[in-house]
């Protein structure tokens, strides 16, 4: 609850400057792009694969200091997840494959270097849907009826980073995204995310006016 405190008041703070800032000068905008995402943990994680997915959204870009500070908040849905492999005499060989759709919501602080720029800030997302499926090495697709949306913690929050390119009606970037909270919430969802939280690297492009 400690960590929720200090994201939620860190985001607050961003926002405040957000809305303190001259929006004549903001650059709105929609975005989309792809993600890759994992999972990880301070256990071994070596059985655990990207998954790519995708994100789709709206910014804005405000400045703070005209050409050397800005923020950016964003509203988005991002699909994130893994997939952990399997190999045993009773399941024989396979992967699980976990897709996870949150409204995340990231308030980034920037610095503009030129058309570079570096960002980072807090997130957090709510969880909107979660799928799991069991995939066998033959293809066929055995679903986890015993998961859904009410196994996994509703709430996720952690840190994001990363670098872009600001051109005159759009922007490109790279970021990478770090959950702080466990995923699985209880039961078998806890025993196979086995205290798991999100990772993603995200590859961006968005279009302002």
């Amino acid at each position: 609850m400690k960590k929720v405190h200090y994201v939620g008041v860190i985001a607050l703070l961003l926002l405040f400057f957000a809305t303190s800032t001259s929006y004549a000068q903001a650059k709105f905008g929609i975005k989309g792009g792809v993600n890759l995402s994992n999972f990880y943990s301070g256990d071994d994680v070596s059985d655990n694969n990207l998954k790519p997915g995708f994100q789709a959204g709206l910014y804005v870009k405000a400045p703070i200091i005209e050409d050397v500070l800005f923020i950016q908040p964003e509203l988005l849905y991002t699909r994130k997840g893994a997939q952990s492999t399997y190999s045993n005499f009773i399941q024989g060989s396979g992967k699980y494959q976990f897709g996870l759709g949150y409204a995340q919501l990231p308030v980034l602080l920037g610095v503009d270097l030129g058309i570079f720029n570096i960002h980072a800030g807090p997130y957090v997302a709510y969880l909107t849907d979660a799928k799991v499926k069991d995939v066998d090495n033959d293809g066929s697709i055995n679903g986890v009826t015993d998961l859904n949306r009410d196994n996994f913690n509703s709430l996720d929050y952690g840190l994001s980073g990363g670098i872009g390119l600001d051109f005159e009606a759009a922007q490109i970037g790279l970021r990478y995204d770090l959950g702080l909270r466990e995923i699985g919430a209880s039961g078998l969802a806890g025993e196979l995310t086995k205290n798991y939280k999100n990772s993603a690297i995200q590859l961006y492009v968005g279009f302002h006016f």
